[in-house]
């Protein structure tokens, strides 16, 4: 809980300094970037988190590293939290950094469940409809699951919008075996 709330915490001080600069979306990209250098890269993992190798050699690599490609309020955004020893932290303080941005930009994640693969087409139906119903922008990650049948099912956070063959079945077969 309390990790949460430091990477919370960090996560509110980069996008303060992103919305300063009129970049949180590509704050949160680059966030996003290194989270990921981090967990699929072992050599930058090791290095970042390794005890043996000085803070200020750390901080060092990231300069060199990022001068390029970020700007430098970003570089020493990361320089901090390594000064700080909580490297350890930065894929959760990317996780939350993307909660800000999303609230920031009035959107939501929804993970769709359709029987089968579905077209460009068929996508952008459900994304258009999604969104006039909830009324934000709306970032759909699709995926196919037989096993539902047929329908599709939305989850949105915690809600979850089941509109699949199986559990209109289900609700079918229940109906019948009480006599409701």
């Amino acid at each position: 809980m309390k990790e949460t709330t430091v990477a919370r915490n960090y996560a509110e001080a980069l996008f303060a300094a992103a919305e300063a600069k009129r970049q949180t979306e590509r704050f949160g990209a680059l966030m996003d970037a290194v989270a990921a250098a981090l967990s699929t890269d072992d050599r930058i993992a090791m290095a970042l988190e390794s005890p043996r190798v000085a803070k200020a050699v750390k901080t060092r690599l990231l300069k060199d590293a990022l001068s390029d490609v970020a700007p430098r309020e970003f570089v020493n955004f990361l320089q901090s939290v390594v000064r700080r020893g909580r490297q350890g932290l930065l894929g959760e303080i990317s996780a939350e950094y993307q909660g800000l941005l999303d609230v920031s930009l009035n959107r939501v994640h929804a993970g769709v469940t359709l029987a089968e693969d579905a077209d460009g087409s068929l996508k952008n139906d459900i994304v258009k409809r999604l969104e006039k119903a909830l009324g934000k922008d709306v970032r759909a990650h699709f995926r196919a699951d037989e096993q539902i049948l047929g329908g599709v099912v939305v989850k949105v956070g915690d809600r979850v919008y089941d509109g699949s063959l199986r559990r209109r079945l289900m609700v079918l077969k229940r109906k019948m075996m009480t006599g409701e």
